[in-house]
C-alpha cells in the first residue's frame, strides 16, 4: 500500500510539473537592437519577433513592424512567416494615428491592439496596459489549450513589459 501511494504521489507531482509551464526556460531573443517585442507559444519554443522596419535608416511608415521567426526548435534559424501565418495568426494591421505614433491591431484578434510610438529616450516602443499602467511591451506569452493548429485555443496570455518610470519589469496574466 504504501508503494502504491507513493507511485501515486510521484504520478500525481509530475503531473502538475508537466502542466505548469516554466516560460524562463524559454529562449530569450537577443542582440537586434529594432526587436520591439517578441511573442512565445507553450506549443514550443519557436519565437515570433516584432521588430522595427527600417527603410534607408528611417522607420517605413507604409510597414513600421517587421515580423519574423526564430525556430529555436530546430537550429535557431530566422526565417520569414508565411502568408497564412501573417494574415491570420501573427500578422499587425498598422493604424497611423499622428507623427511618430501608430496602433497596431493582431490580425488574429483585432480587438486587441497595442501602440507603437517613440519615447522619452527618442526610440520606438511598443506600448500596452500592464496592470492598468501604460509600459513598454517587451513579450508576449500564449498558454494553448487544445484547439487545433489553424485554430488553438488559449488558456491565458502572459503580458511583460517594462515601466518605464522605474525601470522594472512588470507582467499581467490573462485568463482568456
Amino acid at each position: 500500500m504504501i508503494k502504491l501511494l507513493s507511485f501515486l504521489q510521484l504520478f500525481l507531482f509530475i503531473s502538475l510539473i508537466s502542466r505548469a509551464q516554466d516560460t524562463t526556460a524559454f529562449p530569450t531573443p537577443t542582440g537586434n537592437s529594432n526587436q520591439l517585442f517578441f511573442l512565445q507559444r507553450s506549443q514550443n519554443t519557436n519565437t515570433i519577433v516584432y521588430e522595427l522596419n527600417l527603410k534607408e535608416g528611417a522607420m517605413d511608415t507604409t510597414q513600421p513592424v517587421h515580423i519574423f521567426w526564430i525556430c529555436y526548435a530546430e537550429k535557431g534559424q530566422r526565417e520569414e512567416l508565411t502568408g497564412i501565418q501573417r494574415k491570420y495568426a501573427y500578422g499587425l494591421e498598422t493604424k497611423f494615428i499622428s507623427k511618430d505614433r501608430y496602433e497596431l491591431h493582431f490580425l488574429a484578434n483585432k480587438k486587441y491592439f497595442v501602440l507603437l510610438m517613440k519615447g522619452v529616450d527618442n526610440k520606438y516602443h511598443v506600448y500596452d496596459t500592464i496592470n492598468q499602467k501604460e509600459v513598454i511591451l517587451s513579450r508576449i506569452y500564449l498558454q494553448l489549450k487544445g484547439g487545433s493548429p489553424l485554430s488553438p485555443k488559449i488558456d491565458y496570455v502572459t503580458l511583460t513589459g517594462i515601466d518605464p518610470d522605474s525601470g522594472k519589469e512588470v507582467f499581467e496574466k490573462k485568463k482568456m
